[in-house]
Order: structure tokens, then C-alpha cells, then sequence
């Protein structure tokens, strides 16, 4: 074989990368888009995270999961709520034209696509964020898993990608987009579930137990809640769950 014939790997290097779109999700939350610099050309996978830091404060870097999937290339995309210095910098001030370092993708919390497999991606605020890849990624390859999102949040204003998971739900027969509110005033229009996630809810939407991957991410509470629901109420090994929590 020659050497035109071979394919090196490029080695996972830390990069500037321009800010190519900022979207307001929410007033506290923002989507930034990072442009790949030319050359740029990496493999990763659906579910991993980047660390990104400033140029000016090298010493203070933050990891966020991608809301974006393996199968978007030449970007990464992540959404960030207003929270700490990192997050609150990036919601406040970051925009289009300025530039970010980015180490690459690397993390564990990602899905299993198996055509046998049910997903049941269970989400606080922003822990939504990479169940976004996740769909993306099984909608745009018309994968058979099955992939449900059971979405806590306070109230309607705080649903983040509703209308992205509304318009995946009609390209993807396989997806299921399911929210629940726990801080609506009773005479709110709203017409969907109300309270937090329990474990009727989540039992209510599996069909084949054990044939099923729970996946957990979002604030502390609501992650080590749901493990004591999914190990211990419900007897599942813990082999088939995921975690991923902050705060």
C-alpha cells in the first residue's frame, strides 16, 4: 500500500476556535457555535464533552457537554446557563467574531445505539443539552433505537430546544419528547404533566426493561434522585445507567 493510501489520524490538539453563531436559548441560557480553524479535522463521539477557556484567564476552564453530534463536523456546539464565572460570561458576553480555546472531546456519557435498545434520557434545566446530540445524531442516521426524553423543568419559559425536540419528534417515529413543570401557578394554560419526575412516570414509558439504557443528567439532586428511583426502586444493575451531574 502506498503512502497516499493511508489515512494518519490527526492528534487531538488544543485549538483557538472562532465564535461563529450565539443564540439565545432562554434569557439565561445561550447556544455557541465554534468554528473549526482550517485542518482542523477530529474523530469523537455523540455525548462527549469539550473544556473550553479564554484566551486572556487560561487558568479557569470549563467543560461542557455538546448539544451537538459527531455527524456535525466542521463545529461544535454548546449551550451554556447563566451560572458562575464561565457561564455567565459566556450567556453575557460572548459573541460572534470572538474567539475561544478548546480542548477536544473526550467523556463516556454517550449512547448506546443498539436497534433493540430504549434510551430513556432523563433531564433538569440544562442536562437536556446532550440528549439534543443524542436525537440528532439516531434521527439523522434513521436509527431503530428507540430515544424518550423525560424533561423537568419549572415552568413552559424554561424548555430548552422545544421546538428543535417538537420538529425531531415528527422526523423521528423512534422519538419521544415528554415534559413535566413543577413550579406552574394552577391557573396556567399549561396542558402537559406537572411535578417533579418519579418513578411511576418513568416506569410508565419502558416496554422492555431490559432492553433499556437510562441515562441521567443535570443538577446533583435530580441525577442521585434518579439512580435511587432506577437502582434501587426499580431493581435495575446499574450496568445500564448512566450518569452525569453538577452543581
Amino acid at each position: 500500500m502506498s503512502d497516499t493510501n493511508l489515512r494518519i489520524p490527526m492528534a487531538k490538539v488544543i485549538a483557538e476556535m472562532l465564535i461563529d453563531a450565539a443564540t439565545m436559548e432562554l434569557p439565561d441560557t445561550k447556544t455557541v457555535k465554534f468554528k473549526w480553524p482550517e485542518g482542523y479535522d477530529i474523530e469523537f463521539k455523540t455525548g462527549q464533552f469539550i473544556t473550553v477557556y479564554w484566551p486572556d484567564t487560561p487558568n479557569y476552564k470549563r467543560a461542557y457537554s455538546l448539544s451537538s453530534c459527531a455527524l456535525d463536523r466542521g463545529f461544535f456546539e454548546v449551550t451554556v446557563k447563566r451560572d458562575g464565572k464561565m457561564g455567565t460570561r459566556i450567556v453575557d458576553w460572548a459573541k460572534v467574531g470572538d474567539r475561544m480555546v478548546v480542548i477536544p472531546p473526550t467523556g463516556r456519557f454517550l449512547p448506546v445505539f443498539e436497534p433493540n435498545k430504549h434510551l430513556i434520557c432523563i433531564a433538569g434545566g440544562s442536562g437536556v443539552t446532550p440528549f439534543r446530540g443524542f436525537v440528532r445524531d439516531a434521527t439523522k442516521r434513521k436509527l431503530e433505537t428507540k430515544i424518550t426524553i423525560l424533561y423537568s423543568v419549572r415552568t413552559t419559559n424554561d424548555i430548552i430546544f422545544n421546538t428543535e425536540f417538537r420538529q425531531l419528534e415528527e422526523e423521528n417515529p423512534n422519538f419521544k419528547f415528554h415534559v413535566t413543570c413543577t413550579r406552574l401557578p394552577e391557573n396556567d394554560p399549561w396542558s402537559g404533566r406537572r411535578g417533579r419526575i418519579d418513578v411511576n412516570w418513568v416506569k410508565e414509558n419502558i416496554k422492555d426493561l431490559a432492553n433499556t439504557v437510562f441515562y441521567a443528567c443535570g443538577p446533583t439532586e435530580l441525577v442521585e434522585n434518579t439512580e435511587r428511583m432506577v437502582v434501587h426502586d426499580m431493581g435495575v444493575p446499574k450496568a445500564q445507567m448512566l450518569l452525569e451531574k453538577w452543581g
